[in-house]
């Protein structure tokens, strides 16, 4: 009832777009999603400005925020939060907690998003050619999506981030994540192309002489943005996820380069004694990764109701 308020609230012809951003405003799960997703990305596009306005560096060593007789424990309350460290230190190094989570924001969107586009791109690209060509292309396709989604592939990817040496390791990460998570979305947009290519508009297009290309891109692609878009949305929490799960296994990214995952492997060791060097990332891990599935829970449920819950 409260949905088709808000949307008769709208001009009459409205489209989808506009019913769906009128739904997404509507929602306070949605906004309070939207500030912590505009907050993290903010931190990580800033992170140089945010980390010289605190006036550490994320490999700069405090010697004087640790107790040396203490087994490097930070001074102070909460980890050595004070007015020089916003969030505390790191035991024994001194580093600043908040100079390196800013930059581990970086690091962990960046991978994210980089296997997220790269997942998209190629799971698009299969999905519509074989949905669209079907036959032959269809069954290769077809076969090659069952066959990826067939590996463990956490257990591949350790592997192949573990043999791997001398590479920069955040492309690495991006290759090998993209790697395997593109048959999802390729099997979405197969589905959404067989149900497309044979509608009134497609096949008029076809009878007026448009090639498979102009076809693809004006009449297809279209078609399938919205599932697209939401199953997009759900996969970037997934991939930094998946980025702290290696960077924790130490296969990831390497040090003194930050990472949450990271961080969160080296504070195992000082839970007892300093708990907040293992509260800051984590709680920022959480939030960023409970965000994102929010927000692309309610792009799905607007844009692909289909596939929505009973």
């Amino acid at each position: 009832m409260a949905a088709t308020d808000s949307q008769t609230l709208l001009p009459p012809g409205s489209g989808p777009w506009q019913l769906a951003r009128a739904e997404l405003r509507r929602r306070t799960s949605v906004k309070l999603s939207l500030a912590v997703v505009a907050l993290v990305v903010f931190m990580a596009a800033a992170a140089p400005l945010l980390s010289s306005l605190s006036g550490w560096g994320p490999e700069e060593f405090d010697k004087s925020a640790v107790d040396p007789y203490l087994g490097g424990q930070p001074i102070g309350p909460l980890g050595g939060v004070s007015a020089e460290h916003w969030l505390g230190v790191e035991p024994v190094t001194g580093r600043d907690l908040f100079a390196r989570v800013v930059h581990g924001a970086q690091v962990s969107l960046l991978i994210a998003f980089a296997a997220t586009a790269l997942v998209v791109v190629a799971g698009v690209a299969a999905g519509t050619a074989a949905g669209y060509f079907g036959g032959g292309t269809d069954a290769v396709l077809s076969r090659l999506m069952d066959l990826t989604m067939s590996f463990p592939s956490l257990i591949f990817m350790i592997a192949m981030m573990s043999v791997a040496r001398d590479v920069d390791r955040i492309v690495l990460m991006t290759v090998v994540i993209g790697l395997f998570g593109w048959p999802g979305v390729a099997r979405v947009v197969r589905g959404q192309t067989l149900s497309l290519k044979h509608r009134e508009y497609v096949d008029a297009a076809r009878v007026c002489g448009a090639g498979p290309w102009r076809i693809l891109t004006r009449d297809i692609l279209p078609g399938v943005a919205g599932p697209v878009i939401a199953y997009t949305t759900l996969l970037v929490p997934g991939m930094i996820a998946t980025e702290a799960a290696l960077s924790y296994l130490g296969v990831g990214v390497r040090p003194p380069t930050p990472s949450w995952g990271q961080m969160i492997a080296e504070s195992v060791a000082f839970y007892d004694t300093d708990p907040m060097y293992f509260i800051v990332p984590s709680t920022c891990l959480f939030l960023t990764v409970l965000a994102f599935t929010l927000l692309g829970d309610a792009l799905r449920d607007i844009l692909d109701p289909r596939s929505g819950r009973a």
